[in-house]
């Protein structure tokens, strides 16, 4: 993939997008929203095909896009899963995933709102006996794991990593213990 001046693009390891304003070999230079300018090299940068206005028409109930999707939501997964009469809470912790956008959230925002969520999933499964729970929190430098963990510590819970098959190395299993009655 080539990219040109004019091409919106985003930065693969950071919250960064914007607009290609020049090419120098290898070099090239965005400006953000911001007007503020950044080198990347080519492999850092992605294309940007739609906006986040584009993506986001799927909020409007009356569109025929989003009832078409409602149509065919029918094969898509619930965020239950359930195994062997087993109910298993999955929990997607990564920052696009439970906020439209990171603009204004420095890196501490982000983080006690990832850790604000798990802690709201964690109450819920033990107010409703889930007995397991998967947190898909990536691998990344392993700081939303640290603090997952230490917040995990406050709870009856055992956790561990989990399944590699189905999650890759970015989750953890946990197992609440909850009194029979």
């Amino acid at each position: 993939m080539r990219l040109e001046i004019g091409n919106k693009v985003a930065v693969l390891d950071d919250v960064l997008k914007g607009i290609v304003v020049a090419i120098d070999g290898n070099s090239i230079t965005i400006e953000t929203e911001d007007g503020m300018l950044f080198k990347f090299a080519e492999n850092e940068l992605v294309k940007i095909e739609a906006d986040q206005y584009e993506l986001s028409k799927f909020s409007d109930i009356n569109n025929p896009l989003l009832k078409e999707k409602i149509s065919d939501s029918k094969s898509k997964k619930s965020l239950f899963t359930k195994t062997k009469n087993e109910v298993i809470l999955e929990v997607d912790l990564h920052i696009n995933q439970l906020v439209k956008s990171t603009r204004g959230l420095d890196n501490y925002d982000m983080l006690n709102l990832q850790l604000s969520t798990a802690k709201r999933k964690i109450e819920y499964a033990i107010s409703k006996r889930i007995s397991k729970i998967v947190f898909i929190h990536g691998v990344g430098e392993g700081v939303l794991r640290a603090e997952l963990t230490s917040l995990l510590n406050r709870y009856p819970v055992k956790y561990y990593d989990a399944s590699y098959k189905k999650y890759g190395l970015g989750a953890t299993e946990v197992y609440i213990y909850q009194n029979v009655n």
